[in-house]
């Protein structure tokens, strides 16, 4: 069998694996050990490599992988963002900002799907981990939503839809772990995802606000009896919304303004997180403790898969995968903009059985040495790809948010609602790059302003 033959074997048995349930960093490290123990066998004599199987090359390479993913000094933004997102989450106060939202736009239709989407949209920006922005709104915003007899489909999507809004929206650690991946710029992808991340979740907002008022049986209005002076209104948003926005706008305005890398603008997050918390009295040992083992547990999450995708895409490109996919695709001679709808489809599918993580590691970066025989800017690209992303949390049958949502709900609402619930973002997703790829400047301008 041919190395390429081998290779192609390489890749569609580690989809099986992965699809079987194996965990995905591991089943990385083991196809690329395994793989490459192969391909280093059969470059020389076969009896005397296997007679000291020791001195196979590939352990060495996966040596050399770990030190260069443990050595990455743009890495170590992901604990520290990590890190304030779970100090934030404990530190009681997006639920005063839920509320307090909610309150001040009473008078749009859809109001408290709005502070939802609101909510998500900061929270997510202070904490960037989609797993924990969906889980709290479950738990704080649908039974709210819930009492006030909003339709149960419309009030999941919201919060589904809302809660992956962090991968896409600074400080994303999926934009963090991009850079890595591409080789690019993390200041020029913070930039670059601004105004597509505020375009989707503007999108979002209008999309609530023309169904609750073409239909105001889903998210009926508050009853004026339940409506606080705006003195108390104002006061809760000036002791939940201002802080909170306020050391997202200097985190991020210290990255884009160039004053800081990610990991120095990170470590002041996290030490923006726990002073809000000691504020909020709510910094306690056992949250403390919490809130490290959390970040502990995402970031060796991170840094294995980072090993193994390393590994495993050394191996592919040894075996001439990489080689064997890009030539195919440029024999098609195909046009840019095919080629951007053909990646972006294979990346939409992909959605469907895998996350964003096998994703991104895995089958982006088969992509990225094409992107300048396509003329493609690697920054349009890469907010084509975040946005397409969101799609792997929203399409069944493995719709993480849908599940985070219905792992807090239980027996609140069926699976097959959320599902319903969620299809019209996906709609909106979609949408939003079209829009984007109409208007490359959405992604490029910013970016080009800030860092010439």
């Amino acid at each position: 069998m041919e190395n390429q033959e081998v290779a192609i074997v390489m890749l569609v048995s580690f989809i099986f694996l992965v699809l079987l349930g194996f965990p995905v960093a591991f089943t990385l490290m083991a196809m690329g050990i395994g793989f490459g123990f192969y391909y280093y066998t059969t470059q020389g004599d076969t009896i005397l490599q296997f007679a000291d199987v020791l001195n196979n090359r590939i352990f060495d390479l996966f040596a050399q992988r770990t030190f260069e993913v443990m050595d990455n000094a743009t890495l170590v933004a992901i604990p520290l963002f990590l890190f304030m997102g779970y100090i934030v989450e404990r530190a009681n106060i997006i639920d005063k900002l839920f509320f307090s939202i909610y309150l001040s736009a009473r008078k749009l239709p859809g109001s408290m799907a709005i502070a939802a989407l609101v909510t998500c949209t900061v929270f997510s920006t202070a904490s960037g981990i989609v797993g924990a922005v969906v889980t709290l709104m479950g738990l704080l915003a649908f039974p709210a939503m819930a009492n006030a007899n909003y339709n149960r489909e419309f009030a999941s999507g919201v919060i589904c839809a809302g809660g992956t809004l962090g991968i896409l929206i600074p400080p994303s650690i999926m934009l963090i772990v991009y850079s890595v991946i591409a080789e690019l710029s993390p200041l020029r992808l913070y930039a670059a995802a601004v105004f597509p991340g505020l375009l989707l979740a503007g999108s979002y907002m209008v999309y609530v606000v023309v169904r609750a008022w073409l239909n105001p049986q889903l998210a009926p209005p508050p009853r004026d009896e339940d409506v606080p002076p705006p003195a108390e209104i104002f006061k809760d948003l000036l002791v939940s919304f201002f802080p909170l926005t306020i050391l997202i706008m200097l985190v991020l305005g210290s990255i884009l303004g160039g004053l800081a890398t990610p990991a120095e603008a990170a470590a002041m997050g996290a030490a923006g997180g726990i002073v809000l918390a000691a504020a909020y009295r709510s910094l306690t040992w056992q949250k403390l403790k919490e809130s490290v083992f959390l970040t502990a547990k995402a970031t060796s999450m991170v840094c294995w898969l980072f090993i193994g995708s390393f590994i495993f895409s050394a191996v592919f490109s040894l075996l001439g995968g990489e080689h064997l996919i890009k030539d195919w695709v440029l024999s098609l001679d195909l046009e840019p903009w095919m080629f951007l709808i053909i990646v972006q489809l294979i990346i939409f599918f992909l959605g469907w059985p895998l996350e964003w993580s096998e994703i991104l590691i895995i089958f982006v970066p088969i992509f990225l040495p094409m992107l300048s025989a396509f003329d493609v800017n690697p920054y349009f690209f890469a907010m084509l790809v975040a946005l397409n992303l969101q799609t792997s949390f929203l399409t069944p049958p493995m719709a993480m948010s849908a599940y985070y949502l219905k792992g807090v709900l239980k027996s609140q609402i069926e699976l097959v609602e959320i599902f319903k619930g969620i299809l019209p973002y996906l709609a909106i997703v979609i949408g939003c790059m079209v829009i984007m790829y109409q208007f490359p400047g959405l992604a490029l301008w910013l970016p080009d302003y800030l860092f010439p």
